[in-house]
């Protein structure tokens, strides 16, 4: 009547497959500061459906924290082509949302496999030692136990020290909880969500200083989340940075380390300036926008004003040293020349910022356009033959062949492979643009998330978020945010063990498996094993320094 499996948190559980327990983990090993997962898989097989209980037996030196792994709609999992390396691509409901259970319990439905998740936590208090772990789940009289143990190691998971951004959408927010922009109630949800991203990895938020011009359709615009005010003046403009200082005193509270300047020109190619509002005749109207050329004098004088006045205002609150900047995303190679014409516009004024796009073509590095490219990790293998000093990568829609992703349709460990590939090769940082986008493209209309996972039929399920946007503005995780923490937590671990040691021991971690961006072991075992090694080696050194 009830049949349980552990199985590895890059297993995903569909109602109609049994799922194969591979890579599952007798004993995990955690360093503190880390959040360590796996899950149960179940099929009841009784008269009616239940609501099952679980009971955990665990010390109460480290938290479990156990949800159910609940399916969404994926009414367009994949592109049209994709490779062979899909769970499916057949619409269907897929496992993704991390739902917390209600007071029943959790859902058992007949016939059906499904999967608890489970999150072991450890602090930097937790002492070292073997954790026994037993988790029963199930009704009266058909409970059934999965036993594990986790390892916490004496040593701590050091935060990570290059960027990780997920695209921050503030007018998502407004437009889903129905709030006004920057009321208290938006602030509320904004930091709710804030915090959500830091707690699994993202340490830099996109700011929007002006509505970033972002997935918008030409000649149409996004709701405004303008932080900073503006004045037109006889004398040219006034700024405000009352809004900018609330976020920035937010960020740094839910620990957030760099921060993000939304783009200072139009998507694809700078062709035009973002959406700026400004007061002007005591009158709030657009001075700015897609009627503004991008290299007009206009545009270029008020963005020379801007710059001088933001940077002290960067200055004043000591993040300088902390802020990138951006001037278009995604310019094509037909674009090079107006997006070329748009940095020369603010290349003085920002020469000692780092400013960072996302971009596919080597001619942007090779001719001095960009310094910090951040390229898609299907383009990347011509920047990685003579890279920058800092190169960055980044995935979307277009990335849906061979390489790693977050589209729901994908397994576990295509998402989660990620880190170990940033190390090999030295990246720099990771760059995505949706951690909360509830648009359909080109933000015509807004969507439900909890209906709609691709953005109306345009973006593989899953590609435009991470999180969903839960009750009373608290954000909803999903399987994916927590294989982008692991990806991450392997990438903090790796290069630990390099301060500690050296490359070359990391390196031996990883075996003799070829690891490309587009070629990797597909199996549900091999980062399991790595990570294992990557521990054992981290003890290792830790123990010696220790004496």
């Amino acid at each position: 009547m009830f049949k349980i499996k552990h199985i590895s948190p890059m297993e995903k559980v569909f109602p109609l497959r049994e799922p194969s327990g591979e890579g599952a983990q007798e004993i995990y090993t955690s360093l503190k500061n880390e959040t360590v997962s796996f899950q149960i898989a179940y099929r009841w097989s009784g008269e009616k459906r239940e609501w099952g209980k679980v009971k955990i037996n665990a010390p109460r030196e480290i938290a479990i924290h156990v949800r159910t792994a609940a399916l969404v709609p994926c009414a367009y999992p994949s592109h049209c082509q994709a490779d062979d390396d899909y769970l499916t691509t057949e619409p269907g409901l897929y496992p993704d949302r991390l739902e917390e259970l209600n007071e029943s319990g959790f859902p058992m439905i007949l016939g059906q496999w499904r999967s608890l998740w489970v999150d072991v936590e450890a602090d930097e208090t937790t002492p070292p030692g073997i954790y026994p772990i037993e988790i029963s789940i199930g009704v009266e009289g058909h409970m059934q136990t999965v036993k594990v143990q986790v390892e916490i190691l004496d040593a701590v998971l050091p935060k990570l020290d290059i960027p990780h951004t997920e695209w921050f959408h503030c007018d998502c927010l407004a437009n889903y909880y129905g709030v006004e922009v920057f009321s208290e109630e938006h602030w509320r949800t904004v930091e709710n969500f804030i915090a959500a991203a830091v707690r699994r990895g993202c340490n830099m938020i996109l700011t929007p200083i002006f509505t970033p011009p972002l997935d918008t359709a030409p000649g149409k615009e996004r709701r405004t989340v303008q932080l900073v005010d503006m004045w037109v003046t006889d004398d040219g403009y006034r700024f405000g940075y009352d809004r900018f200082e609330r976020w920035i005193a937010i960020c740094r509270k839910c620990g957030v380390t760099y921060f993000e300047m939304s783009h200072l020109f139009s998507q694809w190619g700078a062709a035009a300036a973002p959406k700026i509002m400004g007061y002007e005749n005591g009158e709030l109207r657009r001075i700015f926008g897609w009627e503004t050329p991008a290299s007009g004098e206009a545009y270029a004088a008020f963005l020379h004003e801007f710059l001088a006045s933001f940077k002290e205002e960067l200055k004043k609150l000591g993040i300088e040293s902390q802020c990138y900047f951006h001037v278009s995303d995604e310019p094509s190679l037909e674009q090079l020349e107006s997006y070329r014409a748009a940095r020369a516009i603010v290349k003085e004024s920002l020469q000692e910022f780092p400013i960072i796009d996302a971009l596919s073509n080597y001619d942007f590095f090779e001719k001095g356009i960009v310094d910090e490219p951040v390229c898609s990790n299907d383009h990347i293998e011509e920047f990685l033959e003579n890279p920058p000093e800092k190169l960055w990568t980044y995935y979307c829609t277009a990335q849906w062949k061979d390489v790693s992703n977050r589209f729901i349709a994908l397994p576990g460990y295509r998402t989660r492979v990620l880190g170990v590939q940033m190390y090999k090769h030295q990246i720099a940082g990771f760059l995505h643009w949706g951690y909360n986008f509830y648009n359909c493209q080109y933000s015509l209309y807004p969507v439900n998330p909890y209906l709609v996972t691709d953005a109306d039929g345009v973006f593989p399920a899953g590609d435009a978020f991470l999180v969903y946007p839960g009750a009373d503005g608290i954000p909803e995780e999903s399987i994916r945010l927590m294989l982008m923490e692991e990806a991450m937590n392997d990438l903090r671990a790796m290069r630990y063990l390099e301060k500690l040691t050296d490359r070359e021991t990391v390196l031996e971690c990883l075996g003799d498996e070829e690891l490309t961006f587009k070629r990797y072991p597909r199996n549900l075992t091999y980062l399991g094993q790595v990570r294992k090694r990557v521990n054992r080696k981290i003890s290792e050194a830790v123990s010696n320094i220790q004496g």
